[in-house]
Order: C-alpha cells, then sequence, then structure tokens
C-alpha cells in the first residue's frame, strides 16, 4: 500500500511538473491556442496629395447642405498623429502615402520640391509611391528628392526609358507578429498626357495589364501572404473599377489616391475595398485590420481630420517646415490683391476661384474665350469678419501650380463644340476608365448648358459666346497656357489652332496684374457652364456606390 501511496505521489508531482514544463508539446499546444484566440490589430495610415502643402489652411467642407470651411492640414500636425497612433499600437503600425508629396506649393515648386526632403525623411513613413504631378521638375531631380526621404519607395509601372527597368522596386512585403502583407505600387499611365508631356521624358509608364496581374497572383502564392494591398495613384474611379476587375481577385484592399476624394467608408468592390484619404495634409486615412488566427475577421475605416487645435504642432517637424520656408517667404507672402467673397476649388463644374483667374486672362490678352484646365488643388481663400481677405502670391501658386506663358490663338465654333463634348466626357464617362483625372475645364467668355448623363458627343444643350449663339463656322480667339511638350497648335488639347502666339507674359504674371487693377474681386458662381441634373454645387460622385463628398 505504501508503495502504491509512493507511486501516486510521483505521478503527482511529474503532472505538476509537465502543466508547468515548456517540454510537453501538449501543453504548449494548449497555450498557443489560447494565445491565438487574442485579437491582433494593425493599423495602416495614409496620406495622400499633399501637393507640398507645409502648414494648416482652410479647407473646404460640403455640410447642411451649404459650404463650411476649416482651418485643417500641417505636416507637423499629421506628425503628432502619427506618433500618437504609433504610441497606441506600438510596432503595429504603417504609414504609407500615396503622391503628390513635391508639388503644388509655391515653396514645393521655387525649391524643385526640395523643401520637402527633410521634413518627410523626419515624418518616419514606412512606404511611399510616386504620384503624377511627381515628374513635374523632370525625371533626375524626382529621383533624387525621392531617393533622398530614405524611405522604402515603390511602384509597378513606372520604367526608365533607356534601361527599360523599373525606377523603384514594384512591391514592397512587411511581416507584423506573423501577418505577412505585400504592397504593390501603381501609378497613373496617363502621366505623359495629363501633364505637359516634356515633365516625363525620359520615362515609360506600363497599363493596368497581364504583367501586373503575374505580380499579384504570384506574390499572393508564392510569398504566402496573408494580406495583399495595391498602392494606387490613378484616381476614384479607376480605383473602384479595379477591385472588380478580375486582375485584382487576389487583392484584399486598394489604398487609393489622385482625386482628392474623402472616403469615409470603405468602397466595397468584387474583390477588394478602396480607400481614398482627402487631399493637402488635411485627413489621414485609419484602417484597422483585426486577426484572429492569423486570419482577419474585421476591418475599421475612418477619416481623421487633421484639426490643429485637437493635434497640436510637432515642434521638430514644425521647426524644419519654418527652415525650409525661409529662402522663399519674404517673396511668397507678399500681398498682391484682396478678395470679398471666398475664393475655393472643389466643383465639379464651376468655381469662384477659377472664374477670377479666367476673367483675369481674357481682360490681359483680350480674346473672346480664356480657358483654365479643371485642377482639383487650391487652398481657399476665406474673407473674415467682413473684411476682405489677401491673396498672397503663395495663394497664387496654390491656384496655378504650374507658371507658363500664356498662349492664343483661333478656332471655329465647331472645333469647340468637339472640345468641349469631348472634355466633358473626360470628367462625366459613365464608363469609369474613360475618366480623365481633374474635372470640367474652367472658362471665360462662353456659357454652356448641357448634361452630364447624355452619351459621348451629345451632352451639349447650347453655347453662347459674347452673349451670342456659337456659329460652327466663325472664328473666335482663346487662350491657353503653353503647356511644354504639345505642339505649337494645340491649346488645352484643342489641335490645329490657328495663328498661336505665345506671349511675354505668364499666367501669374496676368493674374497679379488683373488684382492690382481690380482688386478687391468678388467672384461668384455665375453659371459660365451649368448641369440641371448636377445643380450649382456640384460635388464628386462615384457611378455605381453610395459615396458622397462632405
Amino acid at each position: 500500500m505504501k508503495k502504491i501511496n509512493n507511486i501516486i505521489k510521483l505521478t503527482l508531482v511529474l503532472a505538476v511538473f509537465s502543466l508547468f514544463n515548456c517540454e510537453n508539446k501538449s501543453d504548449k499546444k494548449i497555450a498557443q491556442n489560447i494565445q491565438a484566440k487574442d485579437t491582433l490589430s494593425i493599423t495602416i495610415l495614409q496620406t495622400a496629395d499633399i501637393h507640398g502643402q507645409l502648414d494648416s489652411h482652410p479647407e473646404l467642407f460640403w455640410e447642411n447642405n451649404q459650404i463650411a470651411f476649416k482651418e485643417r492640414g500641417g505636416m507637423a500636425h499629421i506628425k503628432t498623429i502619427f506618433d500618437q497612433e504609433r504610441k497606441n499600437n506600438p510596432g503595429r503600425v504603417l504609414v504609407v502615402d500615396g503622391g503628390d508629396l513635391i508639388q503644388g506649393s509655391g515653396y514645393a515648386q521655387l525649391s524643385e520640391g526640395a523643401v520637402m526632403t527633410d521634413i518627410i525623411k523626419a515624418m518616419d513613413y514606412d512606404l511611399l509611391i510616386p504620384g503624377n504631378w511627381e515628374v513635374v521638375y523632370g525625371k533626375d531631380i524626382m529621383l533624387e528628392v525621392m531617393k533622398g526621404y530614405d524611405t522604402q519607395i515603390i511602384v509597378q509601372n513606372m520604367f526608365d526609358e533607356v534601361s527599360k527597368d523599373p525606377i523603384f522596386p514594384t512591391h514592397w512585403i512587411k511581416e507584423i507578429d506573423g501577418i505577412k502583407m505585400g504592397f504593390i505600387g501603381i501609378n497613373d499611365p496617363d502621366v505623359p498626357v495629363r501633364q505637359n508631356p516634356i515633365f516625363s521624358e525620359g520615362l515609360t509608364f506600363s497599363d493596368i495589364d497581364d504583367n501586373l496581374e503575374l505580380l499579384i497572383n504570384n506574390l499572393k502564392t508564392d510569398e504566402e501572404l496573408d494580406l495583399l494591398f495595391l498602392v494606387t495613384h490613378l484616381g476614384i474611379f479607376k480605383q473602384v473599377d479595379l477591385a472588380s476587375n478580375d486582375i485584382a481577385k487576389n487583392v484584399d484592399y486598394i489604398l487609393g489616391n489622385d482625386t482628392h476624394e474623402r472616403v469615409r467608408e470603405l468602397i466595397q468592390g468584387k474583390y477588394a475595398k478602396v480607400t481614398e484619404p482627402g487631399a493637402f495634409g488635411s485627413f489621414v486615412g485609419k484602417l484597422t485590420l483585426h486577426f484572429v488566427d492569423n486570419k482577419l475577421v474585421k476591418d475599421d475605416y475612418e477619416l481623421i481630420d487633421v484639426d490643429p487645435e485637437i493635434y497640436p504642432a510637432d515642434p521638430y517637424i514644425q521647426s524644419l517646415v519654418d527652415k525650409a520656408k525661409e529662402p522663399y517667404q519674404k517673396n511668397l507672402e507678399t500681398i498682391i490683391g484682396y478678395t470679398t467673397t471666398p475664393l475655393y476649388r472643389y466643383l465639379t463644374v464651376e468655381n469662384p476661384m477659377d472664374n477670377m483667374i479666367t476673367d483675369a486672362a481674357r481682360w490681359k490678352t483680350g480674346v473672346d474665350i480664356a480657358i483654365s484646365n479643371g485642377f482639383r488643388f487650391g487652398n481657399p481663400i476665406v474673407p473674415e469678419n467682413g473684411e476682405p481677405a489677401a491673396i498672397t502670391r503663395a495663394n497664387l501658386w496654390n491656384l496655378i501650380p504650374i507658371n507658363e506663358k500664356v498662349k492664343t490663338g483661333k478656332v471655329t465654333g465647331l472645333q469647340i463644340k468637339n472640345w468641349l463634348e469631348k472634355e466633358m466626357h473626360n470628367a462625366f464617362a459613365q464608363n469609369p476608365t474613360e475618366r480623365f483625372g481633374g474635372w470640367l475645364v474652367r472658362f471665360s467668355g462662353m456659357t454652356v448648358d448641357f448634361n452630364s448623363q447624355n452619351p459621348k458627343g451629345e451632352r451639349i444643350k447650347s453655347i453662347e459666346v459674347n452673349g451670342e449663339p456659337i456659329n460652327d463656322q466663325q472664328y473666335y480667339t482663346i487662350s491657353a497656357c503653353v503647356r511644354p511638350g504639345d505642339p505649337i497648335d494645340n491649346l488645352c488639347r484643342i489641335a490645329n489652332v490657328n495663328d498661336v502666339e505665345v506671349k511675354d507674359y505668364t499666367i501669374h504674371e496676368a493674374v497679379e496684374e488683373y488684382l492690382k487693377v481690380h482688386s478687391p474681386v468678388s467672384p461668384t458662381l455665375d453659371k459660365r457652364a451649368y448641369c440641371d441634373f448636377l445643380g450649382e454645387n456640384s460635388f464628386s460622385t462615384v457611378p455605381g456606390t453610395n459615396y458622397e463628398f462632405n
């Protein structure tokens, strides 16, 4: 009996020992299973289309069926958000930017992007891609500035024209706590057409094609990825379309950029979910991914307003911003005029900001019709307390980020009609792959009534020039800005223009002279272009989704 009791005691001791002994495989498996049931969360922070905006600035919002303005943005305030998120989830936060960092402000333009280098390096991004405007200073400067960020940069479809090699790695793989994630960068294949052709000399671009599909499928399977992201600079319409394309059947998320849309709820495609986090540093997208047993079980998404009152400026980043601005500040902060009405640019058809610019060009040139591109950037200039708001050269660079000479010529009424139909299709095509970026061209001296929902080539209802119905056979004088690399007889994508003349002044000089004579200005919406279906306050919509700009 005593022997039996000793055996029982020994058995109990061994059992207790094995319970706490990590060498016991069964117990290790139990412990692992218990641990695996804990939720692991990984956060992806995303900025996009900052366009050289270093400081906080007025931002436009659509609230309660009216336009409102609030102070937002600033690189130093964005850094505070990054740091707070990293502190809240140590080692499990990735920060991504989707391109168009180095163009869009006077500080960026006058330094050819150099003001961004030290700032972006200190922001501690994990991953960057080039956008359509990264080429603005030429291939060599783009590479110099971006490599100075000392950050991982990827893009799958940009190549050196001579060597045929990708200018950056096509993809990046990151593992966090056993979750293996892949990222592929994609820029807009239409960059050489959307931007002045001379900007992208020495570079070639490939389309969304079989090579991309092969890379997606190989990465997903060969690398045994848990998640695959496309970081794209294609615009919301093409990104939503791509999310349902068979090319993306192995893609989980598309971190989209380019069209400055404020996606506040993930847009679900057939295969992937799509984001786009606004522009100008006014917002940070936050995608939180929750895993159990290495399986994605839930995602949360929010668009964080970069409110300077909530997120105080990071002192070090602010010091870098102040240092970068100093050589250009006196020139750029010079006041060149005043406005008694808000100047803004976010509507799809007509904006007060463009009305002022085209009025200035028509006043300076004396043409029948002055034309401006349908840019989607330019921070609002907002009068306060009943006092006119100052317009500075820095504001002018925000409004017109490329300062080229003015070009004039003559075209027939029929040429204008055909050109406008094409431009309308670029902006309002129901097939998202046929949209071209930006919005409807702006103009002064002409009024156009149209229906955005009509088929291609059938959208225009009427056109008047100088108050008279347009005559197909009559010649009209027009002005636009030079696009280096375009044929001499091409104005704002109108071909075969007659009597072309390049003026000896730039569009900035024309606007400054106009403001000197006419300030304070008071531009408003006056239905130069109007569509009943869209209405006066027309913000972008995305066909086939519930997305609304706000």
